[in-house]
């Protein structure tokens, strides 16, 4: 039903396209999210993950 909306709306040669291309955009998104949080403060968003949250809590 889903890719009949899409095919009325956006075309069947696009939707291929678009197929083609997701996992690279999946691959470059996870590398850009890696680079975001190495490069800033990496607590900052640790500090969101549970497990992880509670290590930090000492440190003043």
């Amino acid at each position: 039903m889903v890719q009949k909306i899409l095919n009325k709306i956006i075309g069947s040669k696009y939707i291929s396209i678009v197929r083609t291309w997701v996992p690279n955009m999946v691959a470059w998104g996870t590398v850009g999210g890696v680079a975001l949080v190495h490069f800033t403060d990496w607590r900052l968003f640790l500090d969101y993950v549970p497990y992880i949250k509670g290590k930090f809590k000492n440190d003043d």
